[in-house]
């Protein structure tokens, strides 16, 4: 998706969601930076990580946040926007980086305003790097 394309009239696109646990590992890394950073090298759009209050998953273990507790496990939600045949060519990238774990969705979505507030700044990396 190009940020400088006139979005005055709204565009249909996809919303892929990422449901995985804070503790989940990618090559002894956490799980959703190495999402993260395979959704910008596959050139998509954006993406934004969310990291939840609490929350169960397929185990039905509920998690928590606590100041008491060191490892919470906390759930974590990726989101990411794009046209539909960028979204749909990463799944396979996706599905052989989590091997099986987490949950995915896909749903339909319509833009109706893309681009940035301000200009990056000069040290920032870039997804075409």
């Amino acid at each position: 998706m190009n940020p400088k394309e006139d979005l005055s009239v709204s565009v249909r696109a996809s919303l892929l969601r990422i449901y995985l646990g804070e503790s989940d590992q990618v090559d002894h890394r956490p799980a959703f930076e190495r999402v993260l950073e395979a959704a910008r090298e596959h050139g998509l759009a954006g993406a934004t990580v969310f990291r939840g209050a609490s929350g169960f998953g397929a185990n039905s273990v509920i998690h928590h946040g606590s100041l008491w507790r060191i490892s919470q496990d906390l759930p974590i939600l990726i989101e990411i926007v794009d046209h539909e045949a960028p979204i749909r060519s990463f799944l396979p990238v996706l599905r052989a980086l989590l091997k099986g774990g987490g949950l995915v969705t896909l749903e339909p979505v319509e833009i109706v305003r893309y681009g940035a507030s301000h200009p990056p700044p000069a040290n920032a990396e870039r997804a075409s790097q």
